[in-house]
């Protein structure tokens, strides 16, 4: 065949590599989802899943080189084949495998809570190594099969990177909504096995196998440990520098989905355009050590741009697909030159070598750095420089690298114009945390920042306390406004948020034990509190919003009362691992759309809810009308009641947010009574004739209205990915029109 010879351009090679990229990418999205699901969301276990995926490729490349190193000549295609079909049927048993982590997990809560966290690690590991080792392991013999074909590494690790690029899109855009996880798992791992069966085609056609010196060595002016260095450090700053933009990207874009997708894409896509600019630039004699210096000074200049990125970010840009089109345009216009800058090294110092040993070895050394730079930045250099500052360290080690490898006559040129780089850096700064939040959705847009009382960077979320001239405070958790008491001339924006805790506690015969997730400014919990339980524990993922509750006086200082207990916890995980039984739950989550807030709205999660309330218990779900299209508001609806047929819509009066709640008991349709009105220690402040009034929907009225939706699964992650999450970037009060055409409807229906 053509397409075999050694002089011919091996079209369908770079197919192929592209194809495995794709798949590649697609399985750490479904690693990243079913980990979060199964074990619950958390910063460390955010980092932990990274350092094993990143982990598991820096020791598959390593021992691969490693096993070829002594060895005249294998059968590359053959290898290549047989780990892409090591990844195809791991992605297959990840259903088995994560039940089986679910149980043991659960089981040893219970027993040994001290011992979760070793679980938890184990736990990644026993799910993710082996395919991250084979993914790992395709580079050294990526180095052989170009030596063969006498073509570029650096090509072939440049379209498998363009694959990566691709696959974050295709799987957020297209293998999510279409057919969720388990299917779209299926095709990933249909796409590994055909590209581990067109290897082995490719196996049997090549009559002589290449030898492991098939390339001959480029001298390289940089000694080993120098290369070494560099691929380290270039590995560091770039993972270190996609933390801190994708905080920035966050704040402008929210935290969706398709947002995560598109920042990811953006990177990938400058990286595959390095890995194709690299040979070029080698052959015209372009100095490596000018292109990293290049590197860090547009790192330091483009950081006031990153610190006021949302200045450029639009919505409600129609149709929904050119709003998704425009993020990437712009998220790739502001990181994409310095991201293929520094992916330049790498495929640079590849091509100076032809050990499969030193092919493993540098691409070790390259991810395990960008393990440390992504943790590093997450825990250690956002919260205590913050942005502006750790983009500066991370850009004068790039340009202090550039200036070690550089020729001596050209490094006070270089150190001139880095320096003059970061007097405008610094002389441009922001000033976020002190003077600005970044952020779109300050509330109504109405009133100006008075004052910033509180800013945390840390490893969860950029998370904030503010003060407006009317008075009004607001948490923002990147940049999304999470929660809020408002001033005078805004009241009963935030009347909602108390209700969320009054009701079920009023609809309660004899509430005791509460259980609060997601805590925001405490009024929810507040007003749990006031209804006077013998028990309230409230759970929240991030444990600054329980630093920052003594800014807002509206929660009275809950968090003081001997009853309340606070867990930082990803609420799904806590319930699956606790034992203790409720009599009320209550939560307001992030908006459904973002990342991971699926999982507090799936059928599952519901199941998990109804396992942990008594025999009467009562639940109570937020329905943000102006955050979510009419479909997906019913959607909520009918996910909701498969569990919890007794269940009621009560509109806010004042705010017109919508709260579903839900009853154990099926006996009595829910709302027909409220017992808390009878022992209310401060019924003084509530009209009940109002509250009654405001049920908007009874039990037959809110199955009429879920019909118009589907069933929310873990599985179809319906709110996560898709056409929800684009829909939900029109404007609230479109939303809110939308919802109310529909519920009125059903409302004045004979």
């Amino acid at each position: 065949m053509a397409i075999l010879r050694k002089n011919s351009q091996p079209v369908w090679l770079y197919l192929l590599v592209t194809a495995s990229g794709l798949a590649s990418l697609s399985w750490e999205v479904i690693w990243q989802i079913k980990i979060s699901l199964v074990l619950g969301i958390s910063a460390w276990g955010t980092a932990i899943t990274l350092a094993v995926m990143m982990g598991g490729l820096s020791l598959g490349a390593f021992l691969a080189g490693h096993a070829f190193k002594n060895k005249s000549s294998f059968r590359p295609f053959r290898l290549y084949g047989v780990l892409e079909f090591i990844i195809g049927i791991s992605g297959l048993l990840l259903a088995a495998v994560f039940r089986m982590i679910e149980s043991i997990d659960t089981s040893v809560y219970v027993a040994a809570p001290h011992l979760a966290p070793l679980v938890f690690i184990f736990s990644i590991i026993a799910a993710i190594i082996i395919p991250a080792m084979c993914m790992g392991a395709t580079l050294p013999v990526f180095g052989v099969i170009a030596g063969y074909y006498r073509i570029s590494i650096a090509a072939l690790y440049g379209f498998n990177t363009l694959g990566a690029a691709i696959g974050a899109l295709v799987v957020a855009f297209f293998l999510m909504p279409a057919f969720g996880i388990i299917h779209a798992g299926w095709i990933i791992a249909a796409v590994n096995v055909a590209v581990a069966v067109t290897a082995l085609v490719f196996d049997r056609q090549i009559k002589s196998q290449p030898k492991n010196e098939g390339r001959q060595k480029i001298k390289s002016r940089l000694p080993e440990s120098a290369q070494t260095g560099v691929v380290s450090i270039t590995g560091f700053a770039t993972f270190a520098l996609e933390i801190i933009w994708f905080r920035s990207f966050t704040a402008a874009f929210q935290s969706t989905t398709d947002a995560f997708a598109i920042m990811l894409a953006a990177v990938l896509l400058a990286l595959s355009f390095a890995a194709g600019l690299a040979p070029i630039l080698k052959k015209i004699k372009t100095p490596l050590g000018a292109i990293i210096g290049l590197a860090g000074i547009l790192i330091l200049l483009i950081t006031p741009l990153m610190e006021r990125f949302d200045h450029f970010v639009h919505f409600n840009i129609e149709p929904p697909v050119l709003l998704s089109f425009d993020w990437f345009i712009l998220a790739f216009t502001a990181i994409g030159p310095p991201v293929l800058l520094l992916g330049i090294a790498f495929p640079w110092i590849l091509e100076d070598q032809r050990s499969s040993h030193r092919w493993g070895l540098l691409y070790a050394a390259n991810t395990l750095a960008a393990i440390a730079g992504s943790i590093g930045v997450a825990w250690i250099l956002l919260p205590c420089m913050g942005l502006a500052r750790s983009s500066w360290f991370i850009g004068c080690l790039v340009i202090v690298t550039s200036l070690i490898v550089s020729v001596p006559r050209s490094r006070k040129l270089w150190a001139a114009i880095a320096l003059a780089a970061l007097l405008v850096a610094v002389t441009q700064e922001a000033g976020l945390g002190r003077t600005r939040i970044e952020g779109h959705f300050v509330y109504g847009q109405r009133f100006s920042l008075k004052k910033i009382l509180e800013f945390y960077e840390g490893p969860e979320a950029t998370v904030s306390a503010v003060e407006y001239d009317d008075g009004g405070r607001a948490l923002l958790i990147n940049g999304f406004l999470a929660a809020a008491q408002f001033g005078a001339d805004a009241k009963g924006t935030e009347h909602y948020m108390v209700w969320m805790g009054h009701l079920p506690m009023l609809l309660h015969p004899n509430p005791k034990d509460a259980l609060v997730i997601c805590f925001g400014t405490g009024q929810t919990a507040n007003a749990v509190r006031r209804e006077n339980p013998r028990s309230l524990d409230i759970v929240d993922i991030n444990p600054r919003v329980f630093k920052l509750a003594h800014n807002f006086d509206a929660n009275q200082n809950v968090l003081g009362d001997p009853r309340v207990k606070t867990i930082v916890m990803d609420g799904r995980a806590y319930m699956r691992r606790s034992t203790r039984t409720y009599d009320v739950i209550t939560l307001e989550p992030m908006p459904p759309n973002f990342a991971g807030v699926n999982a507090l709205y799936s059928q599952e999660f519901y199941q998990l809810a109804r396992q942990r309330l008594g025999s009467k218990g009562i639940i109570a779900q937020w329905v943000p009308f102006h955050l979510v299209a009419s479909r997906y508001a019913a959607s909520i609806a009918k996910t909701f009641q498969s569990v919890f047929p007794n269940a009621i819509l009560w509109i806010d009066p004042d705010s017109k947010t919508g709260i579903l709640l839900g009853s154990m008991n099926d006996g009595v349709e829910l709302g027909a009574r409220w017992p808390g009105f009878s022992r209310d220690p401060v019924k003084r402040e509530y009209d009940e004739t109002k509250i009654r009034q405001a049920v908007f929907l009874n039990p037959e009225q809110v199955r009429l209205w879920a019909a118009n939706g589907d069933i929310i699964s873990d599985d179809n992650q319906l709110l996560a990915y898709g056409e929800a999450v684009r829909l939900s970037h029109q404007s609230g009060n479109e939303l809110k029109k939308g919802n109310f055409d529909i519920l009125n409807k059903i409302k004045n229906a004979e």
